[in-house]
């Protein structure tokens, strides 16, 4: 990809390239049926995205997703975050 496209996305985010790839590789080889790994993703998002959650909200979005098994549908994340 060029460089200035990701030199956009940093811009417009405030999330660096390194950031970005660290967490899609963290979601990649995540096992969404273990409830330590799935806080962890929970949490890096919330971290990378700037928000901060409750204890209560973690917990929900833990839930929905170690439901939903193998699977991660971070629409569902985003819109449960907001």
């Amino acid at each position: 990809m060029h460089r200035s496209f990701f030199n956009s996305i940093e811009q417009k985010t405030g999330v660096s390239m390194d950031e970005i790839f660290a967490l899609a590789n963290a979601i990649q080889h995540a096992d969404f049926t273990n409830e330590k790994q799935v806080r962890k993703v929970v949490r890096r998002v919330a971290k990378v995205s700037n928000r901060q959650i409750t204890q209560e909200l973690e917990d929900k979005l833990v839930q929905s997703i170690i439901q939903d098994g193998s699977s991660l549908d971070l629409d569902k994340i985003t819109r449960m975050m907001k």
